[in-house]
């Protein structure tokens, strides 16, 4: 998550009864779905736990730790039959002096109307790099920040990569410079704004590495901008979503990539967090490591949201809208 700039704790009703054909159809297809397929507890592992090594050096922007990253994910796009959505998974960004890229995937969609809508699921895959001064331990592994939202979004990829079950393409983005100032989110918006890309939602993840001791599991920023919150429980047939004042508080909404998309599309895009100031108290610190990360929450984390992401990537008409 880009840097907080405050001290932390660690810190309408029923329709009437006449209703369209469109609208019943759109509301039976909203009910929740079983979902056959189950999230691999130790592929989670094994992915979280490379991407938050020693080895990538704290995955900083324009550096060579993070060029390893980049290759991990590449290599994953790759063995999970993600296109390219560029000439390469390559999205060379504009706006950092340094050579630094975004990692982008796609999957087109089955259905030859709707396919021409897109939805983004993304996480940003840098972070802050090594510490300066001499220590035991130098390097910010950022395994909540964000290794833990970059593995989510690759299980999604390959959840549907396999089952093949979005209608609507999906565009997979791991982001760099997020640490920098929401840097490759702010590059990439600009040209897809130029081509005329037709965004219908957003689900940015962000630091979901620990749970919550709450009663429901993530929290969306910008909870009332939008009934992404309400849509996603409906898909779920849970209290998934609930409503944190620390997020409203804090305008998170505005700290992370789903802000650049929002800002020029004015489309429904938020972030999706567990981090809540009271269940983490390593953010940007050398102890975000993966050894202090929940892998069996994770894996619960993305197999309860495959049922949302699914219903949005096939529900007939567009759902989720911003709210006036």
């Amino acid at each position: 998550m880009k840097k907080l700039y405050f001290l932390l704790p660690f810190v309408l009703l029923a329709c009437k009864s006449i209703q369209s054909t469109s609208e019943k159809t759109s509301k039976e297809n909203s009910k929740p779905i079983e979902v056959a397929y189950k999230v691999n507890e130790a592929e989670v592992s094994e992915f979280l736990k490379y991407l938050s090594s020693d080895e990538l050096e704290g995955r900083e922007t324009g550096t060579k730790g993070i060029e390893k990253a980049a290759v991990f994910l590449e290599d994953f796009f790759k063995k999970n039959n993600v296109k390219p959505y560029f000439s390469s998974y390559r999205d060379t960004i504009t706006n950092f002096k340094a050579a630094a890229f975004n990692i982008v995937g796609v999957l087109e969609g089955t259905d030859p109307v709707l396919k021409k809508e897109f939805i983004v699921l993304s996480a940003h895959y840098d972070h802050i790099g090594l510490e300066k001064k001499k220590q035991a331990d130098i390097v910010f592994n950022g395994a909540n920040d964000d290794a833990s939202g970059v593995t989510a979004v690759a299980q999604m990829a390959k959840y549907f990569s396999e089952t093949k079950s979005n209608k609507r393409s999906i565009l997979f983005v791991f982001f760099t410079g997020e640490e920098k100032g929401l840097l490759g989110s702010k590059s990439l918006v600009q040209k897809l704004k130029k081509q005329d890309f037709n965004l219908y939602t957003q689900l940015n993840i962000e630091m979901i590495g620990v749970p919550m001791k709450r009663d429901y599991l993530a929290y969306v920023t910008g909870f009332d901008k939008s009934n992404m919150a309400e849509k996603i429980n409906e898909y779920t047939g849970k209290k998934t979503i609930g409503f944190l004042p620390k997020e409203a508080e804090y305008e998170l909404f505005y700290r992370s990539d789903n802000y650049s998309f929002y800002d020029v599309f004015k489309k429904p895009c938020q972030s999706i967090s567990t981090f809540d100031f009271e269940n983490f108290d390593f953010y940007h610190h050398v102890s975000d490591e993966f050894k202090v990360m929940d892998i069996p929450h994770m894996t619960s984390f993305i197999q309860e949201f495959l049922p949302a992401v699914t219903i949005i990537a096939t529900s007939p008409t567009q759902e989720i809208t911003m709210n006036k």
